[in-house]
């Protein structure tokens, strides 16, 4: 039987679309863009027929220019891929449709099933959703057509400026910009009037639209390893809402074990149930579901319900399905463990996001009672290979691919070689906002791709098994086994056990010396410059710092709660010190002056979980006593008026203004004591005695007076928002006794296992070693399938009933962490798999998003946060 391969599923749904991909000009929107870039679809696209792979949100009308695959017929079809609900896609497929009017067809694909667009709560589409949504498109675009033939006599400037759907429908405006784009250029616009055809000839053409649902938009970063696209509606809606158990939109609340109403569903529940139900069905899966956690166990309930009569008879491969809620353990996520990937993902710049494009003005609905979506960082990592291979032994070879480009570019016309390349600079430059073209770091730069792999072994999938040090190791013998593949002569020594960061980049520039050289291993070159960046001194320093601060707070929480108290106020006294952004300094002296207090805020999140697992009876309001919070407290206040610029955070909002003013005037006042103090007793006369009692000293007196009054005013505002952190670190600190599983069975954990390598790990290692040596797991929920409710509700009572079915009984098993999950977990789930000496079991991991330590600074106390905001 072969083996699951989530990668080979995703493209293999991309081959069953062929025949409505052939000869179309694709869109992709944000979220479809990066999945298929992760699993490596736009080389299989191309070989389907595709003319041109364009961006949904930054449609150009010179998307209709670029044909990758000569057809001497213009392109009369418009494929669009979204990962977003039609209702939010509808201006961008409309602005597509009001550009190309030569289009005929219209095919739409969308992540979002049927039937969970009808059960999403803010969609204005119903049960037959995908021909309601047909019938819409048909009748805005004949409406604008119309709109576009009354105007035609008018100038061209202020042709199509209409707002094409009512906002009294819960669609958002749309004007078009397409004179913008056709004026940008002189050469641009006389090749675009000549391609396209005529507007005027098609008014009467009939558009045909059909809708159809594509599931497997999703990011593999190997055959068993996945997450949502970040900027996708199922990653992007609420998994909960606020409420006195809830930390985030972004993540579970706390399961406390009470029945949840399913009028109060988050949508986020909803869509990913469905998700999974179609991606078990498309890599042909019959689930037995089992749940831990609350938000947990009403996904699988509606992933229970979604299950029919008819797939009973299917052949089906039988697998377990495992859903846990990322609330139960949010200290793993924070924390910065061994993992070669993690490190990557943190210190690599990320692709801008859209959501600034895609959200414009909510619904009546969306007003009322809050937004229903959050931002989520896209996954989609920019690798800056330029720094690498741009240097003085090979810029003629980078000055020759420069030239390939631009010959490529202007390659229609030759005639005229300089003014079209220039022209179509020009029109990128402003239709875009972005660099120029020539920019290297534009033209030389790479992202993750699961697919690339070296004599079948995928990259991700190797390194997301392996440490920081294994994983550089690795990569070092892959890109020796390259030089010698290549017959590249290196003068580099290089000591076996090691891979340093001289010897790195010393094997990328020799591999990436010429252009041929550099295609074929693209791959790995991509990966070991990653790699670069995250050894690079600015991210390793900070990432070492980090992991000595939590190993201090781990050491410190199995002492007393004084110690680990004075550990967290001693990290907060020290970031102060360094800034809001952090000072370079020695490796010596990383952990004390290398964090910023930004990271002091996350490292006081770990202490306060630390603590409220050491420590859950020190107290009602928090596991620490008074007089330590208190100092804390202070601490916190003491630093934020130092460092005014973390004001972005929720929980200050509204005073940054305030805390830069402040600043200031503290300055300033410093810097006229210094100056005071340098005059001497000589310096005064007579006249300075002459000011007293002179109404201007009196003003200067009560400005002072003023001054005085404000700062008071600013710290006991102050005050009142750092008790409003604490109560939310309180909150946080109440995990373990708050959150039944965890309270049930933890106690059963630690009787089972010791030592301190196993305390370490998180959450995901301990219960699937649990589970797969067939041990009970309290509050584990299972499901029953479609067979096993026949057999409960009918046979049972012949005594045919079945006994519980155990995880462990599955060869394939997918694990979905609704949240997030993040690279440490990934390996440690490995890891927990060959403990259990059972090489037969596949096992696939999943989760909603990825998760860096940055990111759960965000969701616990950033913009995605549920913390109280005392701003007015």
């Amino acid at each position: 039987m072969a083996l699951v391969d989530v990668t080979k599923a995703c493209l293999d749904s991309i081959g069953q679309i062929s025949e409505h991909v052939e000869g179309s000009i694709l869109y992709l929107d944000a979220g479809s863009s990066e999945s298929f870039q992760f699993m490596g679809a736009f080389p299989v696209l191309l070989n389907l027929g595709v003319r041109a792979i364009c961006s949904l949100e930054n449609m150009s009308p010179l998307d209709a220019v670029v044909d990758w695959n000569s057809s001497s017929e213009p392109g009369m079809k418009i494929v669009v891929i979204t990962s977003h609900l039609l209702s939010d896609a509808h201006r961008y497929v409309l602005r597509c449709l009001s550009t190309h009017r030569g289009v005929h067809h219209c095919i739409i694909f969308t992540s979002i099933s049927e039937v969970a667009h009808s059960a999403y709560p803010d969609s204005p589409l119903g049960p037959d959703a995908f021909h309601e949504y047909e019938s819409l498109l048909v009748q805005d675009y004949e409406e604008l057509v119309k709109k576009g033939v009354t105007k035609s006599k008018q100038p061209e400037s202020s042709n199509l400026k209409e707002n094409l759907i009512s906002e009294d429908e819960g669609w958002s405006e749309l004007t078009s910009v397409e004179d913008i784009h056709v004026e940008a250029s002189p050469s641009g616009r006389g090749y675009y009037k000549d391609n396209l055809i005529d507007h005027t000839e098609d008014v009467g053409q009939k558009l045909v639209v059909s809708v159809h649902h594509f599931p497997m938009i999703l990011c593999p970063f190997s055959p068993r390893v996945f997450v949502l696209p970040s900027e996708g509606s199922i990653a992007e809606a609420y998994l909960s809402v606020e409420h006195e158990d809830a930390f985030s939109p972004g993540l579970p609340p706390l399961s406390t074990g009470l029945p949840s109403d399913g009028d109060d569903t988050p949508p986020g529940a909803t869509l990913t149930a469905h998700f999974l139900y179609h991606l078990a069905a498309k890599m042909d899966l019959k689930m037995e579901i089992f749940s831990l956690g609350d938000l947990s166990k009403t996904v699988g309930k509606m992933f229970t319900d979604m299950s029919s009569l008819y797939d009973v008879g299917r052949r089906k491969r039988s697998a377990g399905l495992l859903l846990i809620d990322r609330s139960l353990d949010l200290l793993t996520p924070c924390c910065h463990g061994d993992s070669l990937v993690d490190r990557m993902f943190s210190s690599l710049p990320r692709r801008q996001s859209l959501k600034s494009h895609t959200h414009v003005k909510g619904s009546q609905s969306e007003l009322k009672k809050g937004p229903s979506t959050l931002h989520r960082r896209p996954i989609d990592v920019h690798i800056p290979l330029a720094k690498l291979v741009n240097e003085e032994d090979c810029k003629m070879d980078n000055f020759r691919l420069f030239e390939s480009i631009e010959a490529f570019l202007c390659g229609w016309d030759h005639s005229n070689t300089s003014s079209q390349i220039g022209d179509l600079i020009n029109l990128s430059n402003k239709i875009h906002n972005e660099k120029p073209i020539h920019s290297e770091m534009e033209l030389l730069s790479g992202s993750f791709v699961s697919t690339e792999n070296f004599r079948g072994t995928p990259y991700l999938e190797a390194i997301l098994d392996r440490k920081a040090k294994d994983g550089t190791i690795l990569l070092k013998k892959w890109l020796q086994e390259a030089i010698r593949r290549e017959s590249i002569n290196v003068n580099v020594k290089t000591r076996p056990g090691f891979a340093t960061k001289s010897e790195l980049q010393s094997l990328i520039k020799a591999l990436a010396k010429n252009q041929s050289s550099l295609v074929r291993n693209k791959g790995i070159i991509q990966l070991a410059a990653a790699a670069l960046v995250a050894l690079d001194e600015s991210h390793s320093a900070r990432w070492d710092a980090f992991t000595s601060a939590e190993r201090m707070l781990s050491i410190s929480a199995g002492d007393t709660s004084q110690s680990l108290a004075g550990q967290i106020g001693d990290l907060v006294n020290k970031s102060a010190l360094t800034g809001s952004h952090g000072q370079k300094k020695s490796k010596t002296e990383a952990s004390q002056g290398i964090l910023c207090f930004q990271d002091a805020l996350l490292l006081m999140i770990t202490g306060y979980i630390l603590a409220g697992e050491n420590f859950p009876t020190s107290g009602s309001d928090g596991p620490f006593s008074w007089q330590e919070e208190q100092f804390l407290k202070d601490s916190t206040v003491d630093a934020i008026l130092e460092n005014p610029s973390i004001a972005k955070l929720k929980f200050l909002h509204g005073l940054m203004n305030e805390l830069e003013a402040n600043l200031q005037r503290i300055k300033s006042e410093e810097n006229k004591e210094a100056s005071s103090d340098e005059l001497q007793l000589d310096d005064f006369d007579d006249d300075q005695w002459g000011k007293w009692g002179d109404e201007d000293a009196d003003d200067s007196n009560n400005t002072s007076n003023k001054d005085l009054y404000s700062d008071m005013q600013l710290k006991l505002e102050l005050r009142d928002r750092v008790d409003s952190l604490f109560k939310f670190l309180h909150k946080l600190s109440s995990l373990k006794r708050k959150n039944i599983p965890l309270r049930d069975w933890t106690m059963a954990l630690e009787t089972d296992y010791s030592g301190d390598t196993y305390a370490s790990k998180g959450l995901l290692y301990k219960l699937l070693t649990r589970l797969l040596s067939r041990k009970d797991v309290p509050e584990l929920e299972y499901h029953s399938s479609t067979v096993g409710r026949l057999f409960k509700s009918g046979f049972g009572r012949f005594g045919l009933g079945q006994a519980k079915p155990n995880l462990a009984d599955q060869n394939v098993i997918l694990v979905f962490v609704i949240g997030g999950i993040n690279g440490l977990e990934v390996r440690e789930a490995q890891e927990a798999l060959s403990d259990s000496g059972r090489p037969d079991i596949e096992l696939i991991l999943g989760g909603t998003t990825l998760l860096t330590p940055d990111d759960m600074l965000d969701l616990l106390l950033g913009n995605s946060s549920f913390i109280s905001n005392l701003d007015k």
